[in-house]
């Protein structure tokens, strides 16, 4: 029988293991091959110059952005672009709350009235429903209102009272709401059915249970579609443009009819397209933070916190903690003007 093997003291002593890392070439290839694409990019959108007649100009016109990025009349057009985009939003809101309580409810004619149309809404472009709200004259050349199949007490003409404006609203108004149904109905069922079960028992009626008990949980669920319908919203503005309404796309179009400058005005509209929607990116992600306190989940950093972390963290900033020490410790001056005894 073979004696047993000390391995310990046959393995040869070789001190302490050398890790070496892995190297990656195929990294540092691919970041050149991405730096030159961009370096390409900035001089080509920025830098780079034709000759355009007798003299030389960037490729995309940027001397007429500057010129006209903050000039009256396309200041009165985005305006105009931010009106049609909150009226809209706030018919969409409304609506979509109304039939996603209407697909929720026990009576079968809501329920199917609702979903007709939902159908109708999102079925059609919206292209297209903002044109028939413009003509609606065509089809409805009077519109009363009194008793249904009786007398009527006072009757319109719709081409004096819709005006592109408010074709414009309602197209994107009504279309919006079918969308906003179906998120705000997502919502609503994302909620448990204990909640309604324990407001029942304290006597609560539905529209209050839905008020004060459903909804407010169901926003944590609504608010990030929400925010994605505001943004298609404000771009969607755009194809009042068709109807000749004076927001920000028409009135750059006009301005490019009247100078050929039409790249440099297309791109001032562009440019103020994403400035709002930055700006309601920036909105949307506070609302979400207000509307998710009460998850399980820990809510991330904001840009500021995680500034503010970031200084506390250098070595020459005392932590929190320890400033809350000194402060306290220094209460009894501030208060009594001296020690206490």
């Amino acid at each position: 029988m073979a004696a047993p093997v000390d391995y310990q003291r046959a393995a040869p002593d070789s001190g302490p293991i050398k890790a070496i890392p892995v190297r990656h070439p195929w990294r540092w290839v691919s970041a050149a091959v991405l730096l030159v694409l961009v370096a390409m990019f900035i001089n080509g959108f920025f830098i780079a110059k034709i000759k355009r007649g007798n003299s030389l100009e960037t490729r995309f016109g940027w001397g007429v952005v500057g010129e006209y990025f903050t000039s009256g009349v396309v200041l009165k057009g985005l305006l105009m672009t931010i009106e049609l985009t909150v009226l809209g939003m706030v018919i969409g809101i409304v609506g979509g709350v109304i039939l996603a309580v209407m697909r929720l409810s026990a009576n079968p004619i809501a329920r199917w009235v609702a979903w007709v149309y939902i159908w109708f809404f999102r079925g059609t472009p919206l292209l297209v429903q903002i044109l028939f709200w413009y003509v609606v004259g065509y089809a409805f050349p009077r519109l009363s209102l009194g008793i249904p199949f009786g007398p009527d007490f006072f009757s319109f003409s719709p081409n004096d009272v819709i005006t592109p404006f408010i074709a414009g609203m309602i197209g994107l108004g009504l279309n919006e709401a079918a969308y906003m149904a179906e998120i705000v109905r997502a919502g609503i069922l994302s909620v448990d059915e204990g909640q309604f079960e324990a407001a029942q028992s304290l006597g609560m009626s539905r529209l209050l249970t839905m008020r004060r008990v459903v909804l407010p949980q169901a926003m944590r669920v609504i608010i990030p579609p929400t925010g994605n319908e505001l943004i298609s919203m404000l771009k969607n503005t755009s194809l009042v443009s068709v109807i000749a309404m004076s927001d920000l796309l028409y009135t750059v179009q006009l301005i490019y009819a009247a100078t050929y400058q039409t790249v440099p005005m297309l791109l001032v509209a562009s440019l103020w397209y994403i400035i709002v929607t930055t700006v309601l990116t920036v909105g949307q992600y506070y609302v979400e933070r207000f509307f998710g306190r009460g998850s399980s989940r820990q809510q991330p950093l904001t840009p500021l916190q995680r500034l503010r972390k970031m200084v506390a963290s250098h070595p020459d900033v005392p932590p929190k903690e320890t400033l809350d020490e000194m402060l306290r410790s220094q209460a009894p001056f501030r208060r009594g003007g001296g020690a206490l005894a």
